[in-house]
């Protein structure tokens, strides 16, 4: 991933993205020569030159990625840059010869880190990455519930309206019974008085004393369905 600038393209070693479309760059070209060269100096003369050497170059290291400015180059970077110093001997040994680096370079928007305290910031970048998935998660969650409501809300208005057509049916059909039992069945007795008789008997059909249950009454219950009077 390289950013154009003025100054041409700058190509960060490595971007670490967070939520919310953040990213953090992290550079790793520390400079490790003059520590290797005082690891292997013949005499401590010449390995206190080195050491100074090497507080130098990682201090002259932090002012070359200020001056990179990466923050003003990227609209989705920290406004900060991670220095990745390969080990905490390495740190060490510059601290002790230059006090002031650390606390310079974090003035200068640079964070010295060592493999250890990258491996934090990595693991805090990935806890906030599963945070935003759970509430990702819980956001599609909350929209699955809603449209479920809504259908069932559809759904019972539904179930209402035909428990009302039904009922209406009954009370219509009751009716009829009625009618038929005052008003048919005493004429067609009258005829078996006189002798007239069909094939079959005229069966009494009996009135539905059960109504359908209403949808909200039985949110919460399992009682049977109730009885007309």
């Amino acid at each position: 991933h390289s950013i154009d600038t003025e100054d041409g393209k700058q190509r960060p070693d490595m971007l670490v993205r967070m939520p919310g479309g953040r990213e953090v760059v992290v550079d790793a070209k520390a400079p490790m020569d003059a520590y290797l060269c005082a690891v292997e100096a013949e005499n401590d003369v010449q390995r206190a030159q080195e050491l100074q050497r090497h507080a130098r170059n990682v201090r002259a290291r932090v002012r070359e990625l200020a001056s990179k400015a990466y923050w003003q180059n990227m609209s989705s970077s920290l406004d900060f840059v991670v220095l990745f110093i390969p080990g905490d001997q390495f740190l060490s040994a510059a601290l002790e010869l230059d006090a002031s680096l650390l606390e310079d370079a974090m003035t200068d928007r640079v964070v010295l880190a060592t493999p250890s305290s990258l491996v934090a910031l990595l693991r805090a970048i990935a806890y906030g990455w599963r945070q935003e998935a759970l509430a990702e998660n819980a956001e599609q969650i909350r929209t699955v519930g809603e449209e479920l409501y809504d259908r069932l809300s559809t759904f019972a208005g539904h179930l209402d309206k035909l428990g009302n057509t039904l009922g209406r049916s009954v009370e219509h059909y009751n009716k009829a019974v009625g009618s038929f039992d005052s008003r048919i069945l005493p004429s067609a007795r009258r005829f078996s008085e006189m002798g007239i008789r069909g094939k079959k008997e005229i069966p009494e059909p009996e009135p539905v004393e059960r109504l359908p249950r209403d949808v909200r009454d039985s949110e919460a219950t399992d009682e049977p369905p109730r009885e007309t009077h």
